[in-house]
């Protein structure tokens, strides 16, 4: 099948072998989780727990936040011996609000209700369990799924692409994932499809995975609505608006949706979390992580709690055979350095990297020699240098003209520059600080209406006052005239 790829992409080395080749193992529980109260898009959780509570496998300690959020569950039992700041998972090394367990090992199952066959559900009952449940976008950017559910209401959805691309170096968590366990997945692309009413189901692979697609093909055989869409390996092929591009011919538009297209993008994470909350009643409290990097004695893939410290993975893989020149959280391209390995496992993290030297670009950064690689390599067709530039001097409005906005944040631009300057960093921090800005004013905006909202109150009270006090005088009045 011949595709019309998107514009722009490298093709970075993928170092995917180091950790292909063994199956996922399951990590045992360690003896503290750090649970944080973010590990989604949009407002962090808030605690409805204590400390002293004892708490059991998938009981809610965390219910969603205002607005634009996601539940926290626990991953196993034990008892809450604190709720309080821990090393976030971000290059910044902030604190983030955390429910810390010290687990029993005994792995308790909070009681669940009786299951019911999802596939005869109205989607209204199962958007709300994939709310309820936790489940967010698995393959990094952790939006609430159900919201992304409730997107496509309104809008005929032709095509449900799962995403198996996985195109970033050294991760393999979806490929043995695909390998080992393709009937979950399938049963999870079928009740996505269900929900959002979709016509077909494409299940897209990059073709470097020949053992996923030969796996994932096996069980979507009975399902004719369900296809395997085996797409040139190219990064960032796993972008949702680059797969939609080749997939379907359709180029997102700026500030639009994908369902205006008709079209829904999930990972197959996702789609695996998705059946097991739908029909085995699992909140999201675990996922599949690649841990590996030159510095990792033994790279794999294991199936860890959210929650779990970095440094424990990490002794489970052997430890490492130097001190890491970098430790990351996710891939090379879009992960996050981590400032020390005590930040805990999210639900988003793919992948835990710890680096040699020789594995990173450690080279100084010299002028740009407008050479227009990072504009070529660009696959949403913008300008890099010249966005780099205005956020550097803190232009960001202008920056966002540039397009800061539609930067996927890829690393192409930066993979590709012969000067070594680090464009994506920038993008970041730009990214960060308009982020900060909006939260803010939207703080200012909920006080302005709390603080509106408590002055009309308050003259509604007055007016019910006076008017109470104004008919009871009248009443005295009256009642002095009748005795006269």
């Amino acid at each position: 099948m011949l595709f019309s790829l998107f514009r722009g992409g490298v093709h970075p080395d993928g170092f995917k072998e180091l950790s292909a080749n063994r199956r996922i193992s399951k990590l045992p529980i360690p003896g503290r989780l750090y649970v944080p109260l973010r590990q989604h898009a949009g407002t962090e959780a808030i605690a409805i727990v204590n400390v002293g509570d004892q708490v059991l496998k998938g009981q809610l300690i965390g219910r969603a936040g205002r607005g634009l959020s996601a539940p926290i569950h626990a991953p196993t039992s034990g008892e809450v011996i604190a709720i309080e700041p821990v090393v976030a998972a971000h290059p910044s090394g902030y604190s983030t609000k955390a429910v810390i367990i010290r687990t029993d090992r005994r792995d308790q199952v909070y009681p669940q209700p009786a299951l019911v066959d999802p596939f005869i559900q109205d989607p209204e009952t199962l958007a709300k369990k994939v709310a309820d449940y936790g489940i967010v976008g698995m393959g990094g950017a952790t939006f609430p799924s159900a919201v992304k559910l409730q997107s496509a209401v309104g809008y005929e959805i032709n095509t449900l692409i799962i995403n198996g691309g996985e195109c970033e170096p050294y991760l393999t968590a979806d490929d043995r994932l695909m390998r080992e366990r393709p009937d979950t997945i399938v049963t999870g692309s079928r009740l996505i499809q269900h929900i959002i009413k979709a016509k077909r189901v494409a299940i897209v692979i990059e073709d470097n995975k020949k053992y996923a697609i030969a796996a994932m093909r096996n069980a979507t055989e009975p399902y004719r609505d369900v296809d395997i869409v085996v797409v040139p390996t190219r990064y960032p092929m796993g972008s949702a608006k680059q797969m939609i591009q080749v997939v379907t011919k359709k180029e997102v538009p700026a500030g639009k949706l994908s369902t205006e297209l008709g079209v829904l993008l999930y990972n197959v994470g996702t789609a695996y979390a998705t059946c097991e909350c739908l029909m085995e009643n699992k909140p999201l409290v675990s996922r599949i992580v690649t841990v590996s990097g030159g510095a990792i004695k033994q790279p794999q893939n294991v199936e860890a709690l959210v929650g779990t410290p970095l440094s424990y993975l990490i002794e489970h893989c052997g430890g490492t055979v130097e001190e890491p020149a970098r430790l990351l959280m996710g891939g090379p391209m879009m992960g996050l350095v981590m400032p020390s390995a005590d930040a805990p496992l999210i639900k988003g993290a793919g992948g835990v990297l710890a680096l040699q030297a020789h594995e990173i670009n450690q080279t100084e950064s010299s002028p740009c020699i407008r050479c227009g690689r990072c504009v070529s390599a660009c696959p949403m067709g913008l300008l890099p240098l010249e966005m780099a530039n205005r956020a550097r001097s803190q232009d960001f409005d202008s920056a966002s003209e540039f397009g800061l906005k539609d930067c996927i944040l890829c690393g192409s631009c930066a993979y590709v520059c012969p000067s070594h300057i680090p464009l994506v960093h920038y993008f970041q921090y730009a990214k960060g600080e308009i982020s900060q800005k909006n939260a803010a004013q939207k703080r200012t905006e909920y006080t302005r209406e709390l603080s509106e909202a408590r002055r009309v109150r308050q003259e509604k009270e007055a007016a019910a006052k006076a008017a109470a006090k104004a008919a009871k005088s009248k009443r005295r009045k009256r009642s002095a005239t009748t005795t006269d």
